[in-house]
Protein backbone atom coordinates (compact mmCIF):
# COMPACT_ATOMS: atom_id res chain seq x y z
CA UNK A 1 0.00 0.00 0.00
CA UNK A 2 1.44 3.17 -1.24
CA UNK A 3 2.06 5.62 1.68
CA UNK A 4 2.00 9.71 1.28
CA UNK A 5 4.10 12.29 3.38
CA UNK A 6 3.76 15.75 3.82
CA UNK A 7 6.73 18.07 2.62
CA UNK A 8 7.05 19.75 5.79
CA UNK A 9 7.52 16.27 7.38
CA UNK A 10 10.80 15.66 5.83
CA UNK A 11 11.81 18.95 6.00
CA UNK A 12 13.94 18.84 9.12
CA UNK A 13 16.32 15.94 7.84
CA UNK A 14 16.77 17.31 4.31
CA UNK A 15 17.62 21.92 5.33
CA UNK A 16 20.31 23.01 6.68
CA UNK A 17 20.74 23.93 10.30
CA UNK A 18 22.47 27.07 9.46
CA UNK A 19 20.58 28.73 6.40
CA UNK A 20 17.51 26.73 6.88
CA UNK A 21 16.97 26.30 3.23
CA UNK A 22 17.28 23.08 1.52
CA UNK A 23 20.64 21.70 1.16
CA UNK A 24 22.98 22.25 -1.56
CA UNK A 25 26.27 20.71 -2.13
CA UNK A 26 25.48 18.54 0.67
CA UNK A 27 28.60 17.91 3.49
CA UNK A 28 28.70 16.11 6.67
CA UNK A 29 30.59 16.68 9.49
CA UNK A 30 32.96 13.20 10.24
CA UNK A 31 32.48 13.22 13.61
CA UNK A 32 28.88 14.50 14.16
CA UNK A 33 27.37 12.97 10.87
CA UNK A 34 25.35 16.41 10.73
CA UNK A 35 24.47 18.02 7.27
CA UNK A 36 24.93 21.32 6.31
CA UNK A 37 25.29 23.13 3.14
CA UNK A 38 29.10 23.42 1.90
CA UNK A 39 29.28 26.91 1.62
CA UNK A 40 27.26 27.76 4.87
CA UNK A 41 29.53 25.30 7.24
CA UNK A 42 32.78 26.41 5.10
CA UNK A 43 32.17 29.85 6.36
CA UNK A 44 31.21 29.02 10.01
CA UNK A 45 34.67 26.98 10.10
CA UNK A 46 36.78 30.04 9.06
CA UNK A 47 35.79 31.69 12.57
CA UNK A 48 35.01 28.27 14.36
CA UNK A 49 35.96 25.12 15.17
CA UNK A 50 32.76 23.05 16.57
CA UNK A 51 29.86 21.54 14.68
CA UNK A 52 27.32 24.66 14.95
CA UNK A 53 24.44 21.96 15.36
CA UNK A 54 25.78 19.66 18.59
CA UNK A 55 28.23 21.98 19.44
CA UNK A 56 31.11 19.49 19.33
CA UNK A 57 34.58 20.26 18.68
CA UNK A 58 35.53 18.95 15.02
CA UNK A 59 38.83 20.03 15.03
CA UNK A 60 40.93 22.34 17.08
CA UNK A 61 43.10 23.79 14.52
CA UNK A 62 41.98 22.25 10.74
CA UNK A 63 38.39 21.35 10.95
CA UNK A 64 38.05 21.67 7.20
CA UNK A 65 40.08 18.31 6.89
CA UNK A 66 36.97 16.64 8.41
CA UNK A 67 34.29 17.32 5.90
CA UNK A 68 32.77 15.36 3.22
CA UNK A 69 30.55 15.60 0.39
CA UNK A 70 27.24 13.82 0.84
CA UNK A 71 26.51 12.89 -2.79
CA UNK A 72 23.82 10.41 -1.55
CA UNK A 73 22.22 12.50 0.90
CA UNK A 74 22.06 15.72 -2.11
CA UNK A 75 20.18 13.34 -4.72
CA UNK A 76 17.78 12.05 -2.08
CA UNK A 77 17.10 16.07 -1.76
CA UNK A 78 17.03 17.00 -5.25
CA UNK A 79 14.44 14.06 -5.60
CA UNK A 80 12.39 14.98 -2.69
CA UNK A 81 12.24 19.03 -4.24
CA UNK A 82 10.75 19.22 -7.66
CA UNK A 83 12.58 21.37 -9.66
CA UNK A 84 15.33 22.51 -6.85
CA UNK A 85 18.45 21.14 -9.19
CA UNK A 86 17.58 22.82 -12.39
CA UNK A 87 17.32 26.17 -10.06
CA UNK A 88 20.22 25.36 -8.59
CA UNK A 89 21.57 24.87 -11.81
CA UNK A 90 20.47 27.90 -13.78
CA UNK A 91 21.75 29.59 -10.41
CA UNK A 92 25.36 28.18 -10.82
CA UNK A 93 25.44 28.90 -14.72
CA UNK A 94 24.23 32.87 -14.40
CA UNK A 95 27.42 33.02 -11.68
CA UNK A 96 29.24 31.58 -14.17
CA UNK A 97 28.66 34.02 -16.94
CA UNK A 98 29.12 37.06 -14.52
CA UNK A 99 32.85 35.85 -12.51
CA UNK A 100 33.58 35.09 -16.62
CA UNK A 101 32.26 38.71 -17.72
CA UNK A 102 34.30 40.50 -14.45
CA UNK A 103 37.41 37.92 -15.23
CA UNK A 104 37.24 39.30 -18.72
CA UNK A 105 37.32 43.03 -18.29
CA UNK A 106 39.71 42.67 -15.58
CA UNK A 107 42.11 41.12 -18.50
CA UNK A 108 41.55 44.07 -20.45
CA UNK A 109 42.40 46.57 -17.53
CA UNK A 110 45.33 44.63 -16.83
CA UNK A 111 46.28 44.99 -20.51
CA UNK A 112 46.16 48.36 -20.74
CA UNK A 113 48.00 49.17 -17.80
CA UNK A 114 50.63 46.31 -17.39
CA UNK A 115 53.56 48.40 -15.55
CA UNK A 116 50.90 49.17 -12.94
CA UNK A 117 49.27 45.75 -12.47
CA UNK A 118 52.98 43.96 -12.54
CA UNK A 119 54.20 46.28 -9.45
CA UNK A 120 50.84 45.60 -7.50
CA UNK A 121 51.32 41.78 -8.38
CA UNK A 122 54.64 42.28 -6.86
CA UNK A 123 53.68 43.93 -3.78
CA UNK A 124 50.75 41.62 -3.80
CA UNK A 125 52.91 38.35 -4.09
CA UNK A 126 54.73 39.85 -0.83
CA UNK A 127 51.52 40.47 1.55
CA UNK A 128 51.11 36.92 0.63
CA UNK A 129 54.29 35.34 1.92
CA UNK A 130 53.93 37.32 5.04
CA UNK A 131 52.34 34.28 6.53
CA UNK A 132 50.02 34.85 9.29
CA UNK A 133 51.04 38.86 9.57
CA UNK A 134 47.16 39.68 9.04
CA UNK A 135 46.19 37.11 11.83
CA UNK A 136 44.76 38.31 15.67
CA UNK A 137 47.72 38.35 17.55
CA UNK A 138 48.30 36.51 20.72
CA UNK A 139 51.19 37.84 23.77
CA UNK A 140 52.78 34.81 25.12
CA UNK A 141 55.54 34.21 28.09
CA UNK A 142 57.33 30.61 27.58
CA UNK A 143 58.31 29.97 31.26
CA UNK A 144 61.05 26.98 31.75
CA UNK A 145 59.70 25.21 34.56
CA UNK A 146 62.51 23.27 36.28
CA UNK A 147 62.06 20.10 38.76
CA UNK A 148 65.19 19.25 41.22
CA UNK A 149 64.62 15.94 40.82
CA UNK A 150 64.59 15.69 37.35
CA UNK A 151 68.13 15.23 35.17
CA UNK A 152 67.07 16.44 31.96
CA UNK A 153 65.89 19.31 32.52
CA UNK A 154 66.35 22.76 30.17
CA UNK A 155 67.45 25.79 29.89
CA UNK A 156 65.11 29.06 29.74
CA UNK A 157 64.96 30.83 27.30
CA UNK A 158 66.68 34.38 26.66
CA UNK A 159 63.77 35.91 25.45
CA UNK A 160 60.49 34.50 26.47
CA UNK A 161 58.02 37.17 25.74
CA UNK A 162 56.53 36.46 22.37
CA UNK A 163 53.78 37.93 19.89
CA UNK A 164 52.27 34.95 17.92
CA UNK A 165 49.20 34.30 15.13
CA UNK A 166 45.84 33.46 17.42
CA UNK A 167 46.35 30.08 14.96
CA UNK A 168 49.35 28.88 15.92
CA UNK A 169 49.70 25.93 17.49
CA UNK A 170 50.93 24.15 20.39
CA UNK A 171 53.01 21.65 17.72
CA UNK A 172 54.44 24.88 16.29
CA UNK A 173 55.81 26.10 20.17
CA UNK A 174 57.67 23.13 20.79
CA UNK A 175 59.73 23.34 17.49
CA UNK A 176 60.50 26.94 18.28
CA UNK A 177 62.01 25.37 21.68
CA UNK A 178 63.55 22.63 20.29
CA UNK A 179 65.82 25.11 17.89
CA UNK A 180 65.94 27.61 19.86
CA UNK A 181 67.18 25.33 23.21
CA UNK A 182 69.01 23.39 20.38
CA UNK A 183 67.58 19.92 21.31
CA UNK A 184 67.57 16.88 19.57
CA UNK A 185 64.12 16.63 19.32
CA UNK A 186 60.73 18.66 19.84
CA UNK A 187 59.51 15.63 21.36
CA UNK A 188 61.36 15.94 24.59
CA UNK A 189 59.22 19.30 25.10
CA UNK A 190 56.29 19.00 27.09
CA UNK A 191 53.95 22.63 27.27
CA UNK A 192 51.60 23.62 29.59
CA UNK A 193 49.35 25.83 30.85
CA UNK A 194 47.78 26.26 34.45
CA UNK A 195 49.32 22.84 35.11
CA UNK A 196 47.47 21.16 32.44
CA UNK A 197 49.38 19.05 29.30
CA UNK A 198 48.58 20.47 26.32
CA UNK A 199 47.69 18.80 23.05
CA UNK A 200 50.01 19.14 20.26
CA UNK A 201 47.10 20.33 18.31
CA UNK A 202 45.72 22.98 20.33
CA UNK A 203 45.88 26.72 18.86
CA UNK A 204 46.82 29.74 20.51
CA UNK A 205 43.09 31.00 20.19
CA UNK A 206 41.35 27.75 21.78
CA UNK A 207 43.75 27.90 24.83
CA UNK A 208 42.94 31.48 25.65
CA UNK A 209 39.13 30.70 25.20
CA UNK A 210 39.83 27.71 27.68
CA UNK A 211 42.35 28.36 30.04
CA UNK A 212 43.13 31.38 29.97
CA UNK A 213 39.52 33.77 29.41
CA UNK A 214 39.15 36.79 31.27
CA UNK A 215 42.81 36.96 32.84
CA UNK A 216 44.57 40.20 31.92
CA UNK A 217 48.47 39.88 30.77
CA UNK A 218 50.24 37.47 28.15
CA UNK A 219 48.93 34.26 27.78
CA UNK A 220 51.48 32.33 30.46
CA UNK A 221 52.72 28.95 29.47
CA UNK A 222 55.08 26.49 30.97
CA UNK A 223 57.17 24.26 29.57
CA UNK A 224 60.07 21.57 30.47
CA UNK A 225 61.63 18.34 29.68
CA UNK A 226 59.11 15.00 28.56
CA UNK A 227 58.59 12.79 31.89
CA UNK A 228 59.32 9.41 30.16
CA UNK A 229 58.51 6.13 31.54
CA UNK A 230 61.64 3.96 31.62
Amino acid sequence: MEQRMKMKELNEFITCGICSGYLINASTVTECLHTFCRSCIVKHLEENTHCPKCEKVIHHSHPMNYLRLDRTMQDVVYKLVPGLQNREKKREEKFKRKASSTAKTKVEGTTKSHNSSVNKSKRKSKVENDYHRNDEQVAICLECQRLPEHKRSIQPLKRKYLRLSSQATVQILRKYLAKKLKLKSHTDIDIFCNEELLGKDHTLKFIVLTRWKFKKGPLMLHYRSSLKLV
